[in-house]
């Protein structure tokens, strides 16, 4: 039961990460400008605070500090959302590219709100 649990948290450690590394390819192709300068900043942050506030949350010190941690990430993933959303406003020949990142974000999302109900 334990070599399960731990495979899950690596799984999601994981694609958290790798949801940051493609925030971040996926910001390198947007051009920059003043309307794509501050979508970009804003994205790349609550993109990739979503890994890092889930490895927060797996050493969390408490139960309640452990809900607050996954608050977050769920909050970042919604955030990400609106951000590719408004990217491919002001980009839509990325329109393609967004999909699956904002399909990840949406999945992400998804799971998060899940473990936040689930915690007492």
């Amino acid at each position: 039961m334990t070599n399960t649990s731990n495979v899950q948290k690596y799984d999601l450690e994981e694609r958290t990460a790798k949801f940051g590394e493609d925030t971040i390819k996926f910001c390198k192709k947007v051009p920059r400008g003043p309307i794509t300068d501050p979508l970009i900043n804003q994205f790349i942050k609550c993109g990739t605070s979503i890994g890092a506030n889930y490895c927060e949350a797996d050493d969390a010190e408490s139960k309640l500090d452990f809900k607050h941690k996954i608050g977050i990430c769920k909050k970042e993933s919604r955030e990400a959302k609106h951000f590719i959303r408004m990217i491919v406003v002001a980009v839509p020949e990325l329109k393609e590219d967004a999909k699956v990142l904002w399909q990840e974000a949406k999945e992400l999302n998804l799971i998060f709100n899940s473990i936040y109900k689930k915690v007492k």
